[in-house]
């Protein structure tokens, strides 16, 4: 019997962008009349921008000022990519669940732009079998949609998510997919759980040493 799908996270997964994206959607609300506790930003990161900002401040303030919003945060995300750097042991996650047999496919809901910013930052373009886009789908976490897209472009089946922050496991959850939480985002061991990661590593190098304990094995 084939592995299950390895479906990794990307954004504070793999890389270390959670606090640039905080600080961005911070500066891009600040710009348009809304400021925001970094703290409260934060506790949303991981949920796709097309949430973000209803969740944060309302469905009126996003029908009127979310796309220019969205907009400003991308710019000032953009500022930032330089700063971001892999997590330690992400490529070498990758490497072992490759040479372990199972289909790996990053489950991102980033501009296209930015993902091939992460496959190169990684090396990673010819190591996984497929990436998602926020162009892949209509509604991004903690919709089930890129999960499911996720597993699609693996090829269907079993498969086991690995992310860092509530979102993905509410998003994952809804999918039918396990997760595999990881702490990198900032997110706590009792929220990765409480929302629905059947464990929970303080890194990826951890997590590389205890694979065959996890859903993943």
């Amino acid at each position: 019997m084939a592995p299950p799908a390895a479906i990794l996270d990307v954004d504070g997964t793999l890389v270390d962008t959670n606090y640039q994206h905080a600080l961005a959607w911070f500066r891009a609300f600040r710009q348009h009349g809304v400021v925001l506790p970094i703290w409260r930003i934060h506790r949303h990161i991981g949920m796709g921008g097309d949430q973000l900002v209803a969740s944060l401040v309302s469905e009126q303030f996003d029908a009127e000022q979310g796309e220019d919003v969205r907009a400003a945060e991308k710019a000032l995300y953009l500022s930032l990519i330089d700063e971001v750097q892999p997590l330690e042991g992400a490529r070498e996650l990758i490497t072992d669940l490759r040479e372990s047999g199972h289909a790996v496919v990053l489950a991102s809901s980033a501009k296209p732009d930015e993902v091939d910013h992460y496959l190169e930052l990684l090396d990673a373009r010819s190591l996984v079998d497929a990436w998602t886009t926020s162009g892949d789908v209509e509604a991004t976490k903690p919709e089930p949609d890129l999960v499911a897209a996720a597993v699609e472009k693996a090829g269907g089946g079993k498969a086991v998510m690995v992310g860092d922050s509530t979102w993905d496991c509410e998003s994952a959850k809804r999918a039918g997919v396990k997760t595999i939480g990881v702490l990198m985002g900032g997110f706590s061991e009792r929220e990765l759980l409480d929302a629905g990661a059947t464990c929970v590593f303080d890194s990826l190098v951890a997590l590389r040493r205890d694979l065959e304990q996890t859903p993943l094995r």
